[in-house]
């Protein structure tokens, strides 16, 4: 069986560098400005994590380009010229227009490449819910799966990946536009914390509106106890990401694993990466798990 093949994402999967590297999962980086200045997203091996929240609280302004083509050309041919086959997946199409980038390099290189695979996969997900989707495909391929049945497989479960968040500020919402600052001005005076998810088509979905961090930390596990497949036998893996708000993000951990007795090991904590904490800003925790399919 095939399995000399790269199994790919950008790096809004967010992860860290090392378990990318130990799951031998290739990623290609977006990039972001922070008051004017460009970086590349690596993981926070630039700019640490607590330096680049610390800066939007201080008011840096913040801006995010995707990868472009002759980017992923450049990436995808470095494995071509190997002898590999590529399976790409990319950041929501309802967050990023990347993946129109990767299909016109994966165009490009299939006439130059003509004996060789490329898939290109939406994967409908973001941050580390995206990076569990990776981390699976990753086993599936271990297991000894060729390219087209690991591409058939994320194709067919991809949707059964659940992505909550929760925000315990306000301020970045109302500077990116998605509630108006009254809106903003009010849900800070009353503790609200938006709970939101990730819809059928990749889409972040306001589903409601929480007073209290007690009370949005215990929705967002009861979210997990309605779709995770099994209910609270669930017995797969769970990660966690947090945009500077590890104490909340540990309160939810430790919440899960106490709701969740037969949990694939123990929950994992990363970061909200620079390219969506761009947008998010601090105070953002998010779960991902495996469930039901999301279809609205």
């Amino acid at each position: 069986m095939d399995s000399d093949y790269v199994i790919s994402c950008c790096s809004t999967a967010d992860l860290t560098a090392g378990h990318f590297e130990k799951n031998s999962i290739a990623y290609i980086c977006f990039h972001y400005e922070l008051d004017g200045k460009e970086y590349t997203d690596d993981l926070g091996q630039s700019v640490p994590f607590s330096e680049f929240y610390e800066a939007m609280k201080n008011g840096a302004e913040t801006k995010t380009s995707q990868v472009n083509a002759e980017e992923f050309e450049y990436y995808f041919e470095g494995f071509l010229k190997e002898g590999k086959d590529i399976l790409h997946v990319c950041l929501s199409s309802g967050l990023s227009g990347v993946i129109n980038s990767a299909n016109i390099a994966k165009e490009i290189l299939e006439e130059k490449y003509p004996e060789r695979k490329i898939y290109v996969v939406d994967s409908l997900g973001a941050s580390s819910g995206y990076g569990l989707i990776m981390d699976k495909l990753s086993e599936l391929r271990d297991s000894g799966l060729g390219i087209d049945e690991v591409h058939e497989w994320v194709e067919q479960h991809k949707l059964e990946m659940h992505h909550w968040f929760f925000s315990t500020d306000l301020s970045f919402y109302v500077k990116g536009g998605r509630i108006s600052k009254t809106s903003g001005f009010v849900g800070g005076m009353l503790g609200i914390c938006p709970l939101l998810n990730m819809d059928h088509e990749g889409h972040l979905i306001p589903r409601s509106k929480i007073r209290g961090k007690n009370k949005v930390i215990h929705a967002i596990v009861d979210c997990m106890q309605q779709h995770a497949v099994g209910g609270l036998g669930y017995a797969e893996k769970c990660y966690i990401s947090q945009a500077d708000s590890y104490e909340d993000a540990s309160k939810v951990a430790s919440l899960v694993e106490a709701r969740f007795p037969h949990l694939r090991g123990h929950v994992e904590i990363n970061h909200v990466g620079t390219t969506i904490g761009s947008h998010t800003g601090p105070g953002t925790v998010a779960l991902f798990f495996w469930g039901d399919i999301r279809n609205e």
